[in-house]
């Protein structure tokens, strides 16, 4: 798919991967209005490793089950060193587990306005995570014992919320360095090894909704 040149050549940028040549033409037109660079629009998973190895920077938009190499294998290749969010019109609860242990950044329904997929590239780019709100029911299930505090559970929630450190910090008056802290307690006490994998963890076992 060929693109006009973007304006801003400092501005984050995405890869875009969907087998459907009317949705990568809506969400690149909606993300460069938003001041994002697109660097590619693909239509199979193949070319979007490609893409993705040629602009490590990137924010990989993909479809989860995309022709040649799925959404959710590229995630498993390449996350969570480049950030990839799944865009996806399936509400497959293991597909959506598989991509959260595979260390997606973030989880978008293709039925969701644009403008979420916006937010969504927003959080991402700025180091958060962004589960669609549609989803909570989706992947969470009733089995876990409370074994995260209340401050633990209290900054994972805002994690999948979107939100940065600094900005959980604000909110729970406490220390940058104490939410990092928190992060790192709660995925020592999940067994696991990065956040997005603790929110999922968290999500899976009810521990946060």
């Amino acid at each position: 798919m060929t693109l006009p040149p973007d304006d801003d050549p400092h501005a984050p940028e995405c890869v875009l991967a969907d087998d459907q040549t009317a949705t990568l033409d809506a969400v690149a037109r909606v993300l460069r209005a938003r001041g994002f660079r697109i660097a590619a629009a693909v239509r199979d998973g193949e070319e979007a490793l490609g893409e993705l190895a040629a602009h490590p920077s990137a924010i990989g938009i993909v479809n989860a089950r995309l022709p040649r190499v799925s959404g959710l294998e590229i995630a498993r290749r390449v996350a969570p060193e480049t950030a990839i969010i799944l865009y996806t019109g399936h509400r497959d609860r293991a597909s959506l587990l598989d991509g959260l242990a595979a260390g997606v950044r973030g989880i978008v329904l293709k039925e969701a306005p644009l403008e979420d997929l916006v937010r969504a590239v927003q959080t991402v780019a700025t180091g958060g995570v962004y589960i669609d709100p549609v989803l909570a029911g989706v992947i969470v299930t009733a089995e876990g014992t409370k074994a995260l505090t209340d401050r633990e559970r209290s900054v994972l929630r805002l994690l999948a919320d979107g939100h940065r450190n600094d900005l959980i910090a604000e909110a729970l008056g406490i220390a940058p360095d104490t939410v990092r802290g928190h992060v790192r307690n709660a995925m020592r006490k999940l067994g696991v090894d990065t956040r997005t994998q603790a929110v999922a963890e968290a999500l899976r076992r009810a521990l946060i909704e």
